[in-house]
């Protein structure tokens, strides 16, 4: 399913702000666990949250991925992994069609840099989205923040 909507990059970045500085790591656990009747909000909320996770970690990577019926969430730095409550299926699908939608992907694989502003600065990560029959994946390359 392809959402449509230009102002899903700023309802993703308005999530960001409304969560900065909370601790992250239990609000995804409860996102997770306790999904609500808005779909896309949750999917918003999932998403935010475990960039804002990941940038404050200073990690390499977030990985959002789907192997056949297994949902992973990591966050990758040089040396260790974490791994993060996985979203429900439903909720997997929409952050993937949000992400297509923002940076305007329709093939099977692709990516390109976002921007994210964060309150009053801003952060530029490197998007890719990859679909193969039984798998997809959605990386976010996150800059070194010293």
């Amino acid at each position: 399913m392809e959402i449509h909507d230009p102002n899903l990059h700023l309802k993703l970045m308005e999530m960001c702000d409304c969560y900065l500085g909370t601790d992250y790591a239990p609000t995804i656990q409860k996102v997770a666990d306790a999904p609500s009747a808005d779909i896309q909000e949750d999917a918003l909320r999932y998403l935010a949250l475990s960039l804002l996770f990941a940038l404050t970690e200073k990690a390499h990577q977030l990985s959002i991925k789907r192997k056949k019926d297994k949902i992973t969430v990591t966050i990758k730095h040089d040396d260790e992994k974490i791994a993060l409550r996985p979203p429900t299926r439903v909720v997997f699908e929409r952050i993937i069609a949000i992400m297509r939608a923002i940076i305007h992907l329709d093939e099977d694989k692709g990516g390109l840099p976002l921007i994210l502003g964060l309150k009053n600065d801003q952060v530029e990560v490197q998007v890719k989205i990859e679909r193969t029959a039984d798998k997809e994946t959605l990386k976010v390359k996150l800059p070194e923040l010293g």
